[in-house]
């Protein structure tokens, strides 16, 4: 019997790839890129075949067999293995750790009952390839020459869509695709969203407009059973369009011809755990690697691609018009809090506003990013505050479910009756949250049907579109919501906006503080007025002479984006610097600090500088202490080559901290 090594990436943390025995005849071996089951430690495992050898450096008598090849499963195409090496290497993770999570959960179980119901329930499915699209409406100018600009891009070509609020790129990206599609009706095209709650409308308008092809969806909320079958017809090359969230650009699409990165700018593309990667990033460089066309679409790009089309890097299209006919952007006004006083927070300009919009029969939206009902309970007598116990952060009271809850750690508490220090029965709630600005409005509008969105009223499934199926139809007055409703849904008859709170993003330690505000309140306001219906928004502040809000009334993303992108060359940030983030958890935060130090200490280099170790903004979490040292370079490559020789040292390290290492970092 002869035998090959098969080499295979595990989902560890260790070095990731590992030497199997393999018995096969000469021309019988494996694909690489098939998946095998495997004994690891004291658990089977699956993992995915990277290379096929004839001989390994382990020593035979510790060599183990493998227990199967998936053969039923057509392997994986080096193309997308070279996706998850690159990923791996750019992070500075473990193979393994990159390509298998990418994989559906049932795809990676020690049997193939799982796998087999989907193949079967797959192959009933009736292929539909026509690529006609149906309901073709009008482009205007600006449109029409944005959509043949992408549909007839060749090779690798990265275009940035700049468009404002309502301008139509959901219908730019529909009709790109319709001409790439007439052109190779076996094409695939990838639309990534950042979150799950826009997929539904966006599923919809695809759905409609392309009848008779298959399409597949890719996001945490649906059952594994669910993404098994997407993410086969996906990995077939039978979905034509498959539309995600972040974790979709790690799936495997054979046939891929372009990519549409709606709300480029959003931070949700950036996975925050685990693997630390930026879906939006990796597309580019997928883009690259394919020879294909990238969108990258939104009203306030990120700097990075702001600065890339300013350079010349990325092509620039722009919709200065909103797309429906007479439409025009909101008028925006700033309300100042300091001379007119609010009540239960609402100013009396905001009050008299939301007022007409109900006897008009329009409907009003309250935005403040944040839930709960106060944002901490407090004693006026002693000065107790509802901390958490676990984490260096209040616990948020809740009060309909009678609840202190911890954001970070969820811890959960009752409301305590009185003062746990001095006993005072007269505890007070300090700020608002949405539930305590519903439970206002309320009271002063008892006739207005009043609909919370937050992450608190739809945890069940399905509730977050139910709700925002009642707002389409027409059964909601006043809605308030969290950056839930910021974006991307399209309110016909939404004709105010009311912001509130936005102003202690103002005075953040993060220095993309400001930029993400702007794009909050660009985008929130974008939800009105988008039916041609005459619209406002009002900002409610106490610094109404802040820069940041003049351009929000101007709508001039141009102008802020060019004085924030001078200040940050002026102090070395990003996109002038490069930047990777080394954090250490520890159960004391002086071990964590000195492991930090050590790691300073341990790789010297000329054209990287690193900064000395700091306890992190949240320093404690679930009662873990948190620290974390910045490294720094202006150029890509020299910081890249300085990590994959600092991650060597760092594994070498005694230490009992748990660290893990984030390149281009969003939080600092």
């Amino acid at each position: 019997m002869s035998y090959c090594i098969l080499q295979i990436a595990l989902d560890t943390p260790l070095d990731g790839v590992f030497d199997y025995r393999w018995p096969c005849e000469p021309g019988d071996e494996p694909a690489v890129g098939q998946l095998a089951l495997v004994n690891f430690g004291r658990r089977e495992a699956v993992g995915v075949i990277v290379a096929i050898r004839q001989d390994s450096q382990v020593p035979a008598g510790k060599l183990k067999d493998a227990l199967a090849v998936r053969n039923q499963l057509a392997p994986l195409s080096g193309q997308w293995l070279a996706l998850a090496r690159f990923a791996a290497a750019y992070y500075h993770r473990p193979l393994g750790e990159v390509a298998m999570p990418g994989l559906p959960k049932n795809l990676r179980l020690s049997t193939t009952v799982a796998l087999d119901r989907a193949l079967k329930k797959l192959a009933k499915l009736e292929d539909t390839h026509d690529a006609t699209p149906a309901n073709m409406p009008a482009l205007n100018p600006e449109q029409r020459q944005a959509a043949d600009a992408i549909g007839g891009a060749q090779g690798f070509t990265p275009l940035l869509l700049y468009g404002v609020t309502g301008s139509g790129k959901t219908e730019v990206y529909l009709q790109a695709c319709a001409q790439v599609l007439a052109r190779d009706p076996d094409a695939q095209i990838l639309v990534l969203v950042p979150e799950i709650n826009l997929t539904p409308q966006l599923e919809a308008n695809i759905r409609t407009r392309f009848p008779g092809l298959m399409l597949a969806t890719l996001h945490s909320s649906l059952s594994e059973g669910e993404r098994m079958l997407h993410w086969l017809a996906a990995h077939q090359g039978r979905a034509r369009i498959i539309l995600g969230t972040r974790l979709a650009i790690l799936s495997s699409l054979p046939k891929l011809k372009l990519i549409v990165i709606d709300e480029e700018h959003d931070p949700s593309y950036k996975q925050q755990e685990g693997l630390r990667y930026s879906a939006r990033d990796l597309a580019v460089w997928r883009a690259h690697q394919l020879g294909i066309p990238i969108v990258l679409g939104s009203a306030t790009p990120s700097l990075e691609s702001w600065h890339h089309a300013q350079t010349g890097r990325y092509r620039k299209l722009e919709l200065r018009e909103r797309a429906v006919r007479d439409a025009v952007l909101p008028r925006v006004r700033l309300v100042d809090m300091e001379r007119d006083k609010p009540k239960d927070g609402l100013t009396g300009a905001l009050l008299h506003a939301l007022r007409q919009r109900l006897e008009a029969g329009e409907q009003s939206l309250l935005f403040l990013n944040r839930r709960g009902y106060a944002p901490v309970l407090c004693c006026e007598s002693c000065g107790w505050i509802s901390n958490c116990t676990r984490c260096t952060a209040n616990m948020v009271l809740h009060r309909p479910e009678h609840r202190l809850r911890c954001h970070h750690c969820s811890l959960e508490l009752r409301i305590p009756h009185s003062c746990p220090t001095c006993g005072n029965i007269d505890l007070q709630p300090l700020g608002r949250g949405t539930q305590r600005v519903e439970e206002g409005l309320q009271a002063m509008f008892p006739q207005a049907r009043i609909l919370r969105i937050d992450a608190d009223s739809t945890r069940r499934k399905g509730s977050a579109q139910a709700a925002f199926d009642s707002v389409h139809r027409g059964e909601v007055d006043i809605l308030i919501g969290t950056q839930m409703v910021a974006k991307g849904h399209d309110f016909k008859k939404l004709t105010l906006v009311g912001v509130l709170n936005p102003d202690t993003a103002l005075f953040s330690q993060d220095y993309r503080a400001s930029e993400r505000l702007f794009a909050q309140l660009m985008q929130v306001a974008g939800r009105a007025g988008r039916a041609g219906l005459e619209s406002e928004v009002l900002i409610q502040s106490r610094y109404c002479t802040h820069p940041l809000y003049g351009a929000v009334m101007r709508h001039d993303y141009d102008r802020f984006a060019s004085d924030l992108l001078a200040e940050r060359h002026q102090a070395a940030l990003p996109p002038y610097m490069y930047q990777a983030l080394l954090r250490a958890e520890a159960p004391e935060l002086a071990i964590a600090i000195a492991f930090l130090e050590q790691a300073r200490d341990a790789l010297a280099s000329s054209t990287v500088t690193i900064n000395d170790p700091i306890p992190m903004t949240m320093t404690r979490v679930h009662n873990v202490e948190r620290a974390q040292l910045l490294v720094e370079s202006n150029s890509r490559p020299a910081l890249q080559a300085f990590l994959t020789a600092w991650v060597d040292a760092l594994r070498a390290l005694k230490s009992r901290v748990r660290w893990s290492l984030e390149v281009d970092p969003l939080d600092i």
